[in-house]
């Protein structure tokens, strides 16, 4: 399947068609005031987990247990390290252990925990992005990476940092080229939100 290469006419028709849909425009005005200006800190058991359940039911990230994730929010103190931009910081927020029973990686949700404080520091991860991003790859030859580098942050940020550079996208920022990632990867694969519902009735 051919894929439209990114281009700044196509990332801003994407951003222009984003402002359209008034539901995912409302739902990021309230979040991004509940992260910056509501709840702004990571230390206060209440504040986070109001952050936590409701980023969880606004993108359905099927976190079943909020408590466990903002307890181990808490715990790594994040504050600082979100303000220097610590990309580390989110493979740790995504190991969590469930009732000292097992440990999830919770990953796509601590990109979108992170983004939601400083959205163009730390690019958001999902399921689109990533098929679209591996698609690009064969085609385009944009960068050399793995499938599994989209998993760990550092490597993942880089990507999209060379992702910008390659296709000569380096006029938008991070949180743009979120927005397009994500629209461009339903455009591209509007299969994959049907196939994922089925594997979860499937359980």
């Amino acid at each position: 399947m051919k894929i439209e290469s990114p281009t700044s006419k196509i990332v801003r028709e994407y951003l222009n068609k984003w402002d359209t849909l008034e539901n995912y425009v409302a739902q990021e005005s309230s979040l991004r005031k509940l992260f910056t200006k509501t709840y702004p800190h990571n230390t206060d058991m209440d504040e986070v987990l109001i952050k936590v359940c409701s980023l969880n039911d606004f993108y359905s990230t099927n976190i079943f247990s909020p408590f466990s994730v903002a307890k181990r929010i808490i715990s790594l103190d994040i504050d600082n390290r979100l303000k220097d931009n610590d990309v580390t910081l989110v493979n740790e927020i995504a190991l969590v252990n469930v009732n000292n029973k097992r440990t999830f990686n919770f990953y796509s949700f601590a990109t979108k925990y992170c983004s939601h404080h400083k959205p163009t520091a730390f690019p958001i991860y999902d399921s689109y992005v990533d098929k679209l991003l591996m698609a690009l790859k064969k085609q385009d030859k944009f960068y050399k990476f793995s499938k599994a580098d989209l998993k760990d942050y550092k490597k993942y940020k880089e990507i999209l940092l060379n992702f910008k550079h390659f296709y000569k996208l380096d006029n938008f920022d991070l949180k743009e080229i979120d927005k397009y990632l994500w629209q461009a990867g339903k455009d591209n694969f509007p299969n994959m939100n049907y196939k994922k519902n089925k594997k979860l009735s499937s359980n």
